[in-house]
């Protein structure tokens, strides 16, 4: 299987949202994640940015997946602090970001200058991720339509928080085929659960849908294994494929 949603981070090279005596606030690395997957068929892992602040940490993950490419498979950088030159170099590298990621209460509360760089992931074909607090699948479903070559997906099953305005969403994001969603976050997530995975399921589809872990987000609630086993409760054997391998693959374009 793919995980599809981990992290890695120092403390000590910025990360400002952790605080000292967090359980977060210690330094995870490629050794932490790889010790954190033993003996769960992890066939590699897609790292994603955990807003470190600064440029710099999307450079940090693109060497990450050179120095271990048999547990990184890939990554997703931080579309908040790259400019338009820096993200058309990243593109033409051989290893290019899958995807790239932005985040806040909502669309309009993200960076202006990152959502005008939307068109460029388009062009390369590559993955929008989106990490928004309200109306994430409304969202992903208007970013796919306005771009038809974009892959968007909503991280943690949109992160639903008004149920009813949630499922309706689902919905209408179902009807667009370029949006898919991780079933991710369920230990951390207020109506994270398989129930609600489940519903996410049956609407867009196992081809459309893809596990992630994260962690170490998940480390107060849980460990990796605890995180993708609470997922996977909501998936059944005939969608395990679909979701663990062949969907990652095509999303995300990963190889292995």
């Amino acid at each position: 299987m793919f995980d599809c949603h981990a992290h890695l981070w120092d403390p000590a090279a910025g990360f400002p949202w952790i605080k000292p005596g967090s359980p977060h606030f210690r330094a995870y690395r490629a050794e932490d994640l790889e010790a954190a997957g033993t003996g769960l068929g992890i066939t590699g892992t897609v790292l994603v940015e955990a807003s470190r602040g600064d440029a710099g940490e999307t450079l940090a993950l693109r060497d990450l997946r050179r120095s271990h490419p048999g547990l990184i498979a890939g990554y997703v950088g931080n579309l908040h602090v790259c400019g338009a030159a820096e993200l058309r170099r990243l593109l033409a590298e051989p290893d290019a970001p899958n995807g790239m990621r932005i985040g806040g209460a909502d669309w309009s509360a993200t960076p202006a200058d990152a959502r005008a760089l939307v068109p460029l992931l388009a062009d390369a074909g590559l993955v929008l991720e989106l990490n928004l607090h309200r109306h994430a699948l409304r969202t992903a479903a208007e970013v796919a339509l306005a771009h038809p070559t974009l892959t968007v997906v909503a991280d943690h099953l949109g992160n639903p928080a008004d149920l009813a305005e949630w499922q309706q969403e689902l919905h209408d994001a179902a009807t667009v085929p370029n949006v898919a969603v991780k079933l991710s976050g369920l230990l951390t997530q207020p109506h994270g659960s398989p129930e609600t995975a489940r519903q996410v399921l049956d609407a867009v589809g196992a081809d459309r849908c893809v596990v992630g872990s994260d962690w170490p987000i998940c480390v107060p609630r849980g460990t990796r294994a605890d995180s993708l086993a609470r997922s996977l409760e909501a998936v059944s054997p005939a969608e395990q494929d679909q979701i663990l391998l062949s969907a990652p693959r095509r999303i995300y374009r990963l190889a292995g």
